[in-house]
């Protein structure tokens, strides 16, 4: 059956097409759109009425573009930003009056769960023991411990993404040696005390994980993380942007969700897989399963 997943997350708002069959999985179309939902966040921590309508105006589109795609069954879901935000329910009644969707916030518990079945699923190989998933997102990480396909037995979610930690402590265009060290300290505080149990494999999922594949390759070992933190560090965004074909946003980002990723590997102490599939691969997959 094809199916859709429109996925209103802290930084973007993606759109996934898919062919699904039991744990099978086909991309047909992706697109997304950074609309910034956590930048749209009042001192009140109300979204603002004019993110809301942006918001809105985009879901309404992808929603088109994937009726016109054929899918027979689009689930709309919000994450961390939405999650938080007082007025959450203005921008789920927004969406509905302008497409019809229903929007479901996902619980941190349920991101991580779909995230890991999203990565465990479209795995390709038997890990041979315990998983571990590191979900780097916009304005939350989750990382996930569990047995493939889709058997949870241990999460961690903190409230530090790529444009958390970017907004606060990367200041210059490439960043100073100085905003890399605050910012690496905002992600060690956020996640002091995380201990995430053994492993046999960690994948990496994500906008971070998929953009850093281009640079550093499928595999970010500590190696592959000091060479990509040169690399981020010694261009402006708009030159890594062109040389690497990636979004600007993104790349203004990517400092920060490499941080993240690296402390992330640290703690589970081990290299970091770029995995196939994320949360919405997991969203589709889990509805055809179950």
């Amino acid at each position: 059956m094809r199916r859709a997943c429109i996925d209103i997350g802290s930084n973007t708002t993606r759109l996934l097409v898919a062919d699904c069959d039991e744990d099978r999985l086909l991309v047909i179309h992706q697109e997304r759109a950074f609309t910034h939902v956590r930048r749209g966040l009042t001192a009140t921590a109300e979204i603002r009425e004019d993110k809301i309508a942006d918001v809105a105006t985009v879901v309404a589109a992808q929603l088109q573009a994937a009726l016109e795609l054929g899918a027979t069954d689009v689930r709309g879901v919000a994450t961390a930003a939405v999650r938080r935000a007082a007025n959450r329910d203005a921008l789920i009644m927004a969406v509905r009056r302008s497409c019809g969707l229903e929007v479901e916030i996902l619980s941190a518990a349920e991101e991580a769960r779909l995230a890991f079945a999203g990565a465990a699923r479209t795995l390709g190989y038997d890990p041979a023991g315990p998983l571990g998933v590191v979900d780097a997102g916009g304005g939350s990480c989750e990382l996930v411990v569990g047995t493939v396909p889709d058997q949870v037995s241990w999460f961690a979610s903190s409230d530090v993404g790529s444009g958390v930690v970017a907004d606060e402590c990367l200041v210059s265009d490439p960043p100073s040696a100085e905003d890399v060290s605050r910012a690496r300290a905002r992600v060690l505080e956020a996640l002091d005390g995380v201990r995430p149990p053994a492993t046999a494999r960690v994948v990496a999922v994500g906008g971070s994980a998929t953009s850093l594949r281009r640079i550093a390759g499928p595999v970010l070992d500590a190696e592959a993380f000091a060479r990509t933190l040169a690399l981020l560090t010694g261009a402006r965004a708009a030159e890594l942007a062109r040389r690497f074909a990636l979004d600007e946003d993104r790349a203004r980002l990517l400092p920060a969700g490499m941080l993240i990723l690296q402390v992330a590997s640290e703690l589970f102490g081990a290299p970091l897989e770029v995995a196939n599939g994320g949360l919405r691969e997991g969203l589709l997959l889990d509805v055809a399963h179950g």
